[in-house]
This record gives C-alpha cells, sequence and structure tokens, in this order.
C-alpha cells in the first residue's frame, strides 16, 4: 500500500522539509510524541510512518479536522462516489446563505459561493466523524487553491477575474470547478490513512492549555508561529479565517469582523503574533514540557532569536544541539534568506 501526505499550499508547512527531519528523528529515542503546533498535520504524519504513538495538536479548528481526518484515522476513508452528492441540494432540508450573503465579491464568484453554501453544509451533516474530516479537509484544499497568494487576508477577488497579463498565481488552477478540486483532495487524503497500530489522537488546544496526560510524552515537538527579524507576525486564525468560519458556519455571522473589508474574524489576541509577547510564550511552552525531550523546529532569522531561545532551553536545565538548512519559504522574496533550525534537547 503506497502512503503519502497530500501536496498542501498552507503557510509554513514543513512538509518539503520532511527528508531533511526524518533522518534527524531516527537519531532521537522515543515512542510517544506530541505534536503542538499541528498544522497540516505532515510532521505528525511522518511520525505516524515511523511507527509512533501520535498526539496531534493545533488551535486552529480547521486544523484540527485535519488532524482528525489524517493522524487519528486508522482506516476510514470517504467514498469518491458520494462526492457528486455533497455539491447538490437534498430534497426536504433547508439550506442557510452565509457565505452568498457574507462574502460577495470577496474570495469568490456568486455561483462559487452558492456552492461553497451547500458543500458546507452537507459536510456537517455526515454522521462519521472522520469522512467529515476528509471532506473538510478537501474543502480547505480547494478553497485554498483558488485563492491568490493562497490566503485570505485580502479582498481581491479581482485579480483571478481580470483579463490581464499575469506574472504570478496559477489561473488554471483558479478557474478550475470546485467539485474537481475537491475530488483530487479527497484521493489524496484517502491516500494519506493507514493504520499504524498506535492509538494516535488529536486535539484543539492553545498550546499553554494543553492537559498534558500523567504519562506525558517521549518528545514534544515545537514548531509555532513564526515572527520575523523585523517583528511581522505570522498570524494562522487571521490567515486563514475563512476555513475557521465554515468550522462554525452556524454561528460564523456573529464571529464576523464587520469593519473589515475581507470580512475576517473578530480578533482573538496571540502572543505568538506578536513581537513583544513572542519570546514569553515561547519560555512559558518550554516550561509546561520542561520534563521531556523537546525538539523545536524554528525559521532564522526570526524574533526571538536563536540566542535567546537557546537561552531559554539552557535556564531549564536543557543539553542543545542544533542542526540548520537554507531554506526558501513559499511568498518570501527571492533575495531574502532564511534557514531553518532544528533544536535537539536532553534533559
Amino acid at each position: 500500500m503506497h502512503v503519502s501526505f497530500p501536496q498542501t499550499r498552507y503557510q509554513g508547512s514543513k512538509l518539503k522539509l520532511l527528508d531533511w527531519f526524518r533522518p534527524i528523528f531516527q537519531n532521537i529515542e522515543f515512542d510517544t510524541v506530541l505534536d503542538a503546533f499541528g498544522g497540516t498535520g505532515a510532521v505528525s504524519h511522518m511520525f505516524k510512518r515511523m511507527g509512533k504513538e501520535v498526539t496531534y495538536n493545533d488551535m486552529l479548528t480547521s486544523n484540527w479536522y485535519i488532524g482528525k481526518a489524517l493522524i487519528e484515522n486508522n482506516s476510514i476513508k470517504f467514498d469518491p462516489l458520494q462526492i457528486k452528492s455533497l455539491f447538490e441540494k437534498k430534497n426536504g432540508l433547508s439550506y442557510h446563505s452565509v457565505i452568498q450573503d457574507q462574502f460577495q465579491d470577496i474570495y469568490y464568484t456568486d455561483e462559487e459561493n452558492k456552492l461553497l453554501d451547500i458543500v458546507v453544509q452537507n459536510i456537517f451533516r455526515l454522521e462519521n466523524q472522520f469522512e467529515k474530516g476528509i471532506c473538510l479537509f478537501a474543502l480547505f484544499q480547494a478553497c485554498i487553491q483558488k485563492r491568490p497568494f493562497n490566503l485570505f487576508h485580502r479582498k481581491n477577488l479581482y485579480l483571478r477575474l481580470n483579463k490581464v497579463e499575469r506574472s504570478f498565481g496559477n489561473k488554471k488552477t483558479w478557474d478550475t470547478p470546485f467539485e474537481q478540486l475537491f475530488s483530487r483532495a479527497v484521493r489524496e487524503g484517502n491516500q494519506a490513512i493507514f493504520d499504524n497500530q498506535r492509538i494516535n489522537q488529536a486535539f484543539n488546544y492553545p498550546i499553554l492549555n494543553f492537559p498534558v496526560p500523567d504519562e506525558g510524552y517521549d518528545l514534544v515537538y515545537i514548531d509555532p508561529p513564526y515572527v520575523s527579524s523585523q517583528g511581522v507576525g505570522i498570524d494562522y486564525h487571521d490567515f486563514y479565517h475563512f476555513l475557521e468560519g465554515i468550522c462554525n458556519y452556524d454561528c460564523w455571522e456573529n464571529m464576523i469582523d464587520y469593519r473589515s473589508k475581507h470580512r475576517r474574524l473578530k480578533i482573538i489576541p496571540n502572543g505568538w503574533a506578536s513581537p513583544k509577547k513572542v519570546s514569553h510564550e515561547f519560555e512559558k511552552t518550554i516550561e509546561k514540557f520542561q520534563d521531556y525531550k523537546i525538539v523545536i523546529s524554528y525559521r532564522d532569522p526570526g524574533i526571538p532569536n536563536i540566542d535567546t531561545i537557546s537561552e531559554i532551553l539552557l535556564s531549564y536545565g536543557k543539553k542543545i544541539m542544533v542542526q540548520t538548512k537554507d531554506y526558501k519559504y513559499a511568498l518570501t522574496s527571492a533575495k531574502k534568506t532564511a534557514r531553518e533550525v532544528i533544536f535537539l534537547t536532553e534533559n
């Protein structure tokens, strides 16, 4: 059986770094692992393929559904023959029009908005939690693929629709019907599902509120949001607010910040996106997991810098080894250089 993790256009994904990560983790002795900021699930999926007992966590509800579908789920797949029915209204059922009403001319065309309203409500009527998770994963991927820059950070449908010469983007994908993109993502999601004979779990907590079990973990992997050396933070709740809204469809309209042109959700304070608070978040997280092996994946240069992170780890009695790799992230300038840094620790 061929098992591979789906392609993703999610900001900050470590998917392309897994070939570098894998031998590093193979040299660490551990059996249970917490992926504290699970994101797309690519690293958790690598741990699962390694035969580890994986606990995935992410504070975004949209990511949690992905963790349920691709990490916790060991066997349930979604029947591709059922896809067409998700894109059709069911007789005798009423449908709301949140996306049509609130997001006209912002992200998608009127026809696409109408279709999304139908698909979202049909997905949430699925009874099996893992089937629901697979379909939400597929819908998220389709929504991201049809967005310029793969984000929901501004109102810019015009970039898709303008008939001009383009130096960026993928107009062919933008013009591909939602159902086709969704079907492709379901297929890739199904291919990622397998049983590693372990009890894996997915949770949805801000990491400082995460309930650590009495037995703890052999290893805690920390890949936090990034604040650039210029003080610009990545707020995933803001970048992917549309996906979070989908996950809270019935109360979405009450969550919207109507002062924003792109209908983002009301801001939730997040120290990880603040240059003034991120070092404190780092220290509190390391303090929380100080009794376990910690591996931190970090982008350099950033705030805090690698010397500060090292000092925090040393203050909790950690022995540190650092490995680095030059790496260019998507959506960064070709002139900007960065490197991925891994902190390996022992007590």
